[in-house]
């Protein structure tokens, strides 16, 4: 599954993790203060300022800014032919080069969500000093903030395509590496139950999801790291929560705890949904198979051999069906419950007037991006599921190639 796209995937994934954190610590530690040095910004009109110049401080930021996108592509690069001499493999332009430039356009994508997330704080405080004071501000200043939004929606939009257009392209190149190795042994493969429909349904299935769920989780950590410095600097603002009382830094507090909750409830709630997913796809897929069967031998797929596996289908899904009610209970009853939890904790705060409107859109779209991100395995649970499930089916060609036994749910089919 993995190694026939990835080069070594025991190496590799450790080696991308140890490569992330050391540029990570290279920045912060040393890097970037190197920009005045190093940064080709100047290019594209964005050269560091003397120092004490008028706007100086917004200058730096911006070229700093420039400076880390040239750090995180030249790093990038860097690994990329690093494993390219050290690990060749045939796939190593999609499953290293693709997977850099991926991470590359969602990191890009939450640097451009956190600067949304700076505009509306000027955009919301604009309006109530106008709503306060007629007159205040005028139709040009108004109308200057939406164009600036417009412009970093624009940028945003551009990214988000290109991401999913480039996205496709490496699921479907991961598919066809699945493809080629899984048919290169289909002698030894062919035997077991559903095989045709593992290769030619679940190799897809699995390369979108674990694409799906990787991207997921490397944007929430992103994310995370992006959002919770704000998240931090804006609990300055406030001073006590309901019922609690006064907390160190409570905005994190709250959204540590409730993801903690929400994650903790669902993974007790889905505990049984892996195993009857996987159930489900067995019983559908030797349903269809006797069905194809009968479609070559008229002593095949007779009514009452059809009647009964159609009951095995039917009492699976029954039971499917059953245990996702309670898991749907749980899971839509916690994330309506997550909308109330920011201006519950700001209550205080809003109450007491400690704060703009600007500020509070800030700190409940910080809050929100940060809990997200805490979030990631309640708002990923049933695709979670749902890959738990594939795996454990192309797991028995996995068996089967390295002459290990048949996990207890594939035997109790050869049984059958």
């Amino acid at each position: 599954m993995f190694s026939s796209f990835f080069p070594n995937p025991r190496y590799f994934f450790p080696a991308a993790l140890l490569w992330t954190a050391l540029t990570m610590a290279l920045w912060y530690g040393l890097a970037r203060d190197l920009g005045p040095q190093l940064s080709l910004g100047w290019l594209a009109g964005y050269p560091y300022p003397p120092a004490g110049a008028d706007g100086a401080d917004v200058a730096v930021e911006s070229a700093r800014n420039i400076w880390l996108f040239e750090y995180m592509i030249g790093t990038g690069a860097l690994f990329v032919g690093l494993v390219r001499w050290l690990m060749p493999h045939p796939w190593w332009r999609w499953s290293v080069a693709v997977s850099a430039l991926i991470v590359f356009l969602l990191w890009f994508q939450v640097q451009l969500d956190v600067m949304i997330n700076t505009w509306f704080g000027s955009f919301y405080n604009m309006v109530q000093k106008a709503l306060a004071t007629p007159g205040a501000i005028t139709q040009a200043e108004f109308f200057g903030q939406l164009l600036t939004f417009g412009g970093i929606a624009m940028v945003y939009i551009m990214t988000a395509v290109l991401t999913a257009f480039i996205t496709s392209h490496y699921v479907f190149r991961w598919r066809q590496a699945m493809n080629d190795f899984y048919v290169a042994h289909w002698a030894r493969l062919r035997h077991i139950e559903g095989a045709s429909q593992r290769i030619q349904e679940d190799t897809q299935k699995f390369a979108s999801t674990v694409e799906g769920l990787g991207a997921s989780l490397v944007q929430a950590l992103m994310t995370l790291i992006a959002f919770l410095p704000i998240l931090w600097g804006l609990s300055s603002y406030v001073k006590e929560l309901p019922l609690v009382g006064p907390v160190p830094q409570a905005l994190v507090f709250v959204a540590v705890l409730w993801a903690a909750v929400g994650t903790a409830a669902l993974a007790v709630a889905g505990i049984r949904l892996p195993g009857l997913e996987f159930r489900n796809q067995r019983v559908e897929a030797a349903y269809r198979k006797e069905l194809v069967l009968g479609e070559d031998h008229a002593e095949r797929a007779q009514p009452p051999t059809l009647h009964e596996l159609f009951g095995h289908v039917r009492t699976n899904y029954f039971r499917l069906y059953f245990n996702f009610l309670y898991f749907n209970v749980v899971r839509y009853a916690y994330l309506q419950t997550s909308v109330l939890i920011p201006y519950i904790a700001l209550a205080p705060s809003i109450v007491a007037g400690g704060m703009t409107l600007g500020v509070m859109q800030q700190v409940i779209r910080a809050f929100g991006r940060v809990e997200g991100s805490f979030q990631y395995l309640v708002q990923s649970w049933t695709t979670i599921i749902s890959l738990i499930s594939i795996y454990k089916r192309l797991r028995a060609f996995e068996a089967t190639l390295r002459d290990e036994p048949l996990a207890a749910i594939e035997a109790e089919a050869a049984a059958r």
